[in-house]
């Protein structure tokens, strides 16, 4: 009888250091992780008419305003790309980076209710974020397939339209978009447990940070002695392999892309460790 109980015995001892992930808890909660997937991916529009078809026209709205501004108006350069291609293709990683960073960077005030009532580890919860934010990524890229068959096959650029091996490094170069997200939404979030100004340059930061991306315009149009300062935007090299990847048209350097893996870790890092050391104590001051 006391063998069969000490299976069901948990024992919670407080986090001894600031650097420690608790994966073996993450493991063990892996059911709640599932809800919380469920809940931000069907909740969030779950009383609207379209539901996830946002997933699809949020994108190709965004696209179409860009093209109509940055590629007739402005007249911005897309390395020959057909405009919409190039934007759609651009907001890729993009959004998937925007959609996790904004959420992940409110998590310990968006949640105070549940973390003040119920142990779990913490981190389940931007986990969730991660994941179900690649599955709205999934939707919209199964929509960029569609404009990509559409270009390949019915217009003159569709001959520098290919498939590679170079395809299979997708999904590397969106773990590192997710890692980065995490990391920095993890800084914001152990900021704004704090000083609540932080809350409100979110918006503000990712829009500023879209702009420094070259989302809308190629990194070719930046001249070579100043593409090391685009460069130290982590996020720049990832969005120009996806560009890479998928067009043929991205300017991608090796030394560059080591910088923002480099960058990236270093953010996840301190991301992780800052956040141990505020939600141990964040529910008596939020």
């Amino acid at each position: 009888m006391s063998q069969s109980l000490s299976n069901y015995e948990l024992v919670i001892k407080p986090t001894k250091g600031w650097f420690k992930l608790n994966l073996v808890d993450v493991w063990r909660y892996r059911d709640l992780l599932s809800l919380l997937v469920y809940r931000d991916f069907v909740a969030k529009y779950k009383q609207t008419i379209l539901g996830p078809i946002w997933f699809v026209v949020q994108p190709l709205l965004t696209t179409l305003i860009f093209t109509v501004i940055f590629g007739k108006v402005a007249k911005i350069p897309t390395d020959g790309v057909p405009p919409m291609l190039f934007y759609l293709c651009g907001l890729l990683g993009w959004n998937y980076f925007a959609q996790t960073f904004q959420a992940t960077s409110n998590t310990l005030t968006g949640n105070v209710g549940m973390f003040g009532k119920v142990y779990f580890p913490r981190l389940v919860v931007p986990l969730s974020v991660i994941i179900s934010a690649f599955m709205a990524f999934s939707i919209q890229l199964f929509t960029f397939f569609g404009f990509w068959m559409y270009f390949k096959l019915s217009t003159p650029f569709g001959a520098n339209l290919l498939f590679g091996f170079e395809w299979l490094l997708l999904p590397v170069i969106m773990l590192q978009i997710a890692l980065l997200s995490l990391g920095v939404g993890l800084w914001i979030t152990s900021l704004t447990a704090k000083y609540r100004d932080f809350a409100f340059l979110i918006g503000f930061i990712t829009q500023i940070w879209m702009y420094s991306t070259p989302v809308i315009y190629p990194l070719s149009q930046i001249p070579e002695k100043w593409r090391w300062v685009a460069a130290v935007n982590p996020m720049c090299m990832p969005v120009e392999s996806i560009k890479a990847i998928f067009l043929g048209a991205g300017t991608v350097s090796l030394g560059y892309f080591v910088i923002s893996v480099a960058t990236t870790l270093l953010m996840l890092l301190s991301g992780v460790l800052i956040f141990n050391k505020v939600e141990k104590t964040y529910v008596d001051t939020v």
